[in-house]
């Protein structure tokens, strides 16, 4: 597990800078053990290797920059199929998801991306920022091979062109079930990475995030997805978009913390194979 607290092309609420501390901040006082899983993190071991340095720039791009190098250097010289290594970075704004992404679809050839969010984030660069957290798939996309997929749900705000493009390609899905059921059909070997935006969450139940809509997913829904991932190949994820100034109560903190319990479970069992 490694953090990357970066916030600097959000183009609503600031905040996402402080996910990574603040979700470790709430973890210490939930519950090891996963009702939903019957699995209790405390009979498995990772690493938190703690948060990218952003440098010491003032500039926005090279702070991104550098912690996006720093990652390179610290993972792409691992083979991570090999070495059984499984990668969960925490953000952070979704641009931080370059590259984790990019390592993966590098060493994967048929990768499957899941993203789970509210925005398309398929635009060719947003706000003068060609790696804005508003085209983080659109930039996962130019990495992408022949053999790999992208699947998208959640998805409920973008621009006329976001939605022609996810349609004229069939990579999102519009309802739960055909979400599940797309997910449900991938073998059992082929490798999966998560890309989870916590806006996908509605913000009745998860407010502490820079860019809430309405309409969202719920806990539960995520539940559905982390049992039928627990039978996949689940080779790595990354969580973003907490911004936990921004719910003082720190109900999202919890709520950022549990998923990210599911998610470490996962992934452990699947690195113990």
């Amino acid at each position: 597990m490694i953090g990357f607290g970066f916030d600097g092309t959000a183009c609503f609420r600031k905040g996402t800078r402080n996910g990574p501390d603040g979700l470790r901040s709430v973890s210490e006082d939930i519950e090891s053990y996963s009702p939903y899983l019957d699995a209790d993190l405390h009979d498995h071991n990772f690493i938190d290797l703690g948060n990218l340095s952003l440098g010491t720039s003032d500039d926005i791009e090279s702070q991104w920059q550098h912690a996006t190098d720093q990652f390179a250097e610290i993972f792409e010289p691992l083979n991570l199929k090999e070495q059984n290594v499984r990668v969960l970075t925490l953000g952070g704004e979704h641009s931080i998801s370059y590259g984790p992404i990019r390592t993966y679809l590098q060493q994967f050839p048929d990768l499957v991306i899941l993203h789970l969010d509210a925005h398309a984030d398929l635009r060719d660069g947003f706000l003068g920022y060609h790696y804005s957290h508003a085209s983080i798939i659109r930039r996962a996309l130019d990495h992408f091979g022949p053999d790999h997929q992208l699947i998208q749900y959640g998805i409920r705000s973008g621009t006329r062109d976001e939605y022609k493009f996810m349609r004229e390609h069939g990579t999102v899905r519009t309802s739960r079930k055909d979400f599940l059921d797309s997910v449900a059909a991938i073998p059992a070997d082929r490798p999966i990475y998560l890309t989870l935006d916590l806006d996908y969450f509605d913000p009745a139940f998860l407010p502490g995030t820079g860019t809430p809509e309405p309409g969202g997913e719920d806990f539960h829904s995520y539940v559905s997805l982390m049992k039928l991932l627990r039978g996949k190949n689940l080779v790595g994820a990354d969580v973003v978009e907490l911004s936990p100034d921004i719910d003082p109560t720190g109900n999202s903190d919890v709520f950022a913390a549990k998923i990210v319990r599911e998610l470490l479970i996962i992934l452990n069992e699947k690195g113990a194979r």
